[in-house]
């Protein structure tokens, strides 16, 4: 069946000649939950498309409409199996370029590998990777939310809308936390600072910052600026060279900056996956004289034990979108919480379809957001 609203919607989308589809790249059930919120959203029905797997593993997509010049909109979520949720998604871009798409919108809200995006040693940077294979399979166009790092933007050689979930996130401390102006917005250590400013900039709250904990690896300590590795011999570069050696840093005792006693703490990151840098801080936070203590992050992957561990720890609550699925870690936790944010990925695919300017999604975003 073609993709074309009722006329009540095609008069409120203004659906051009060409057309629009949408499909949903997922051969797990579980995943497709939020590209039927945004069908449903946007009055069409999602394309007919066959996702699966082989008995010798190999990935087969057959599409099973015409796509032929029409704007083909390709929504991708990550499954726990990311290497075959990204092969999905390369063959039906691949399968629409050469059936004579008009154009390739990837719709990817949270963006796999994204925190190999730095040089470490002797490894690589995989997002830059996985940007050169999507545009060289066919994509056009990406949109996506809260790349981990801004920068991943400059991998694509196409257009990339960095859609944020900060708004449903605040909207969600204002309406679900009574008394949140007696709260403070933490970062669980000076490496993750990064959005938590803007947060209580927008709440008119305090902030604090937990530092002293073990470095993690988004640290620099790990990054490429440590490549090729120190040589033992200084005469061994060379016997006139001298390079001044670093001083090693030495971790501080946990501490705390900032008051948080007697106060609602509120931990913001882009991504919650290995929880125990969350676990260690809402400890930290609880002996400190925190009374609540709520995580918000914008990508929940919850991976491994994470429900079971949340469950059992300080934490009262995590709350976390919906870019990736994880109702199955939900049953298991009650403290998880889920905020929808198919409304703004369906305007974003409207106003594209339609050739419209996309600054209204980034209104009063700044650059440090």
């Amino acid at each position: 069946m073609f993709c074309v609203p009722s006329t009540e919607v095609g008069a409120i989308m203004n659906i051009t000649k060409g057309g629009l589809v949408l499909f949903s790249a997922n051969s797990n059930s579980s995943c497709m939950e939020l590209s039927k919120r945004i069908a449903e959203r946007l009055g069409v029905e999602m394309g007919k498309v066959q996702v699966y797997q082989e008995p010798n593993r190999e990935t087969r997509v057959q599409i099973q409409e015409s796509v032929r010049g029409k704007d083909v909109f390709i929504i991708q979520t990550v499954s726990k199996d990311v290497n075959t949720t990204i092969m999905e998604l390369l063959i039906m871009v691949y399968a629409c370029k050469t059936s004579c798409a008009k154009s390739i919108i990837g719709v990817i809200p949270y963006f796999p590998y994204s925190k190999q995006c730095k040089m470490r040693k002797r490894g690589s940077i995989v997002s830059k990777l996985l940007a050169s294979m999507m545009c060289k399979a066919g994509l056009t166009h990406l949109i996506t939310m809260d790349l981990h790092q801004k920068e991943i933007q400059g991998f694509f050689n196409i257009p990339v809308d960095n859609l944020r979930a900060s708004p449903f996130l605040l909207q969600y401390i204002q309406e679900e936390i009574p008394d949140y102006r007696n709260a403070v917005i933490v970062a669980k250590s000076p490496a993750s600072a990064k959005s938590f400013p803007s947060f209580a900039e927008r709440l008119r709250l305090g902030i604090a910052v937990i530092h002293g904990e073990a470095q993690d690896a988004e640290s620099d300590m790990v990054d490429g600026r440590h490549s090729p590795p120190t040589a033992k011999n200084v005469a061994a570069i060379h016997p006139s060279l001298e390079i001044p050696m670093l001083i090693p840093k030495e971790k501080p005792p946990i501490t705390v900056v900032g008051d948080v006693g007697g106060r609602i703490a509120i931990i913001v990151d882009d991504i919650i996956d290995d929880v125990d840098s969350f676990l260690a801080a809402a400890e930290t936070l609880k002996e400190r004289g925190a009374y609540k203590i709520f995580v918000m992050a914008t990508h929940g992957l919850l991976s491994s034990d994470a429900p079971r561990l949340i469950e059992e720890s300080a934490i009262d609550e995590v709350v976390v979108t919906n870019t990736i699925p994880h109702e199955i870690q939900k049953l298991q936790c009650p403290k998880i919480k889920t905020v929808d944010i198919s409304m703004i990925l369906s305007e974003a695919i409207r106003r594209i379809h339609n050739g419209e300017s996309m600054s209204y999604l980034f209104r009063n975003i700044g650059l440090d957001d």
